[in-house]
């Protein structure tokens, strides 16, 4: 919870530009990790994506290097027809902030977002070939920030539209991960 509302002030006041204390964003712990998923697809929720990318850009601020975000997203709003301001994603209506910009590092795009990729990164069960982008490489010290923006209901979250995750699957996920720390 505590986190959460963190993260909310911390995005809220980038996104405003209101600014941060300097103590505030200084940690001796380095071993912080972001999973940051927006299981949404489509125009529509173009919201999902703009809610994601300002996670992303507010824990690269906090000092979360790309080497340590793992970032999922159907990545297709910047180039959508729709989007009268093409290459950019905006997460306000004044369009103060490019939230997609040019060092966003997308690891899963498109239909990569899947239910599969997600439990299969929560649970270090990739296929060996898999590039350490797109690996979790935590150990028992390690912090974990798991964000995910789209739609769901009571005890599930779609993925892009087509499939869920339930809570149970994302408990027993949550679960092996600290059986393996």
């Amino acid at each position: 919870m505590i986190v959460s509302i963190v993260l909310l002030y911390l995005s809220l006041s980038y996104s405003v530009g209101i600014e941060i204390p300097e103590d505030f964003q200084k940690s001796n712990h380095t071993n912080n990790w972001a999973v940051l998923v927006d299981t949404s697809r489509f125009w529509f929720n173009y919201r999902h994506v703009a809610n994601v990318l300002s996670i992303y850009r507010s824990v690269k601020r906090l000092g979360i290097p790309d080497s340590q975000i793992i970032l999922m997203v159907s990545d297709d709003m910047a180039c959508n027809p729709r989007n009268p301001r093409p290459a950019t994603i905006f997460n306000n209506a004044h369009e103060q902030i490019n939230v997609y910009g040019d060092d966003v590092e997308v690891d899963y795009r498109g239909y990569e977002v899947s239910v599969e990729n997600f439990i299969r990164l929560l649970t270090g069960r990739l296929p060996p070939d898999t590039p350490r982008s797109k690996r979790l490489l935590t150990d028992e010290g390690s912090n974990i920030l798991i964000y995910l923006t789209g739609h769901g209901g009571d005890g599930f979250l779609k993925f892009q539209d087509s499939e869920e995750v339930t809570s149970q699957e994302l408990a027993d996920a949550l679960e092996q991960m600290w059986q393996k720390r």
